[in-house]
């Protein structure tokens, strides 16, 4: 797997010339990987920081131009991933994870909407039932920062579990999202199933430098953090609500950071379908 596309490859030796003149020491060194990784993961949110900054200014402010927010929304979301492929800061594999998200996601939405756990409140054109078609791209954000995060930190792995055993466990995860509405809710269990898993596996991954090291399970918490507050802000600006925010926004509550920490374990399945996991191997 290439770790750059080509013309982050240019960035990332422009970066090296700057970087590497740069003094050396402790305090030095460990300020440029903070301020490389925070770079980096900016990098990696950029569909979803697109998307994210798109629907907070237009939920402080949206001129009558007689085109409805979601259908902009979604109009921008294609041109976005338009241009991501045409200056080559997507590849192509990374695009199908997209497209991967985007079905899975745009099925979860049409059940969700149709039980009432979640609505949209505005109009659109280009909708399926009460779902508009921007939706798709909420959950295509999340699969383009998995799938590119992996090659930009050169990600690599130890003790990672057996790939059928993680894709078993995250098609229970993903049938639990609709057959909780008619029978027992299996969440917790499926948690448990998530922590037998994953307990051992650590994420290997470089920022500039060096190699770091993070137990899988903790990098499933802050990723599913992030995408919680970005939901608050997503609900804020009324892109969606849940039941209980039709009379006026309320945080969201902290129950959904339990879905999305389930919802991680489906992203990184559907990831390796097209970046199979890596073994660490340790340098010399």
């Amino acid at each position: 797997m290439n770790q750059f596309t080509s013309l982050e490859a240019r960035i990332d030796a422009l970066a090296h010339l700057v970087l590497q003149r740069l003094p050396r020491g402790r305090l030095a060194d460990g300020l440029v990987e903070f301020v490389v990784f925070g770079l980096k993961q900016a990098w990696a949110c950029l569909f979803g920081g697109l998307m994210l900054a798109m629907i907070l200014l237009t939920g402080l402010w949206w001129p009558d131009l007689g085109l409805a927010r979601y259908d902009a929304w979604f109009i921008a979301a294609l041109l976005i991933q338009a241009a991501m492929l045409a200056f080559r800061l997507e590849t192509l594999s990374e695009a199908k994870v997209i497209l991967i998200f985007h079905l899975v996601g745009t099925g979860m939405e049409l059940f969700k909407t149709a039980a009432g756990s979640w609505i949209y409140p505005e109009e659109a054109i280009f909708r399926l039932g009460g779902v508009p078609l921007f939706s798709g791209f909420m959950y295509a954000c999340v699969g383009s920062y998995m799938a590119r995060i992996q090659r930009i930190f050169d990600i690599t792995f130890s003790r990672y579990p057996p790939v059928w055993m993680t894709a078993l466990l995250a098609l229970a995860i993903y049938v639990n999202f609709f057959s909780h509405h008619f029978i027992m809710d299996f969440r917790w269990l499926l948690f448990a199933g998530v922590a037998l898993l994953y307990w051992p596996a650590i994420m290997h991954y470089r920022v500039f430098r060096f190699r770091h090291r993070m137990p899988m399970l903790l990098a499933f918490l802050l990723v599913a953090l992030f995408i919680w507050i970005a939901e608050n802000i997503g609900t804020w600006s009324r892109a969606w609500i849940y039941p209980d925010q039709a009379d006026g926004w309320s945080m969201v509550s902290w129950s959904k950071l339990g879905s999305w920490y389930l919802l991680m374990l489906i992203s990184v399945v559907l990831v390796t379908l097209v970046h199979p996991p890596r073994p660490h191997l340790p340098e010399r």
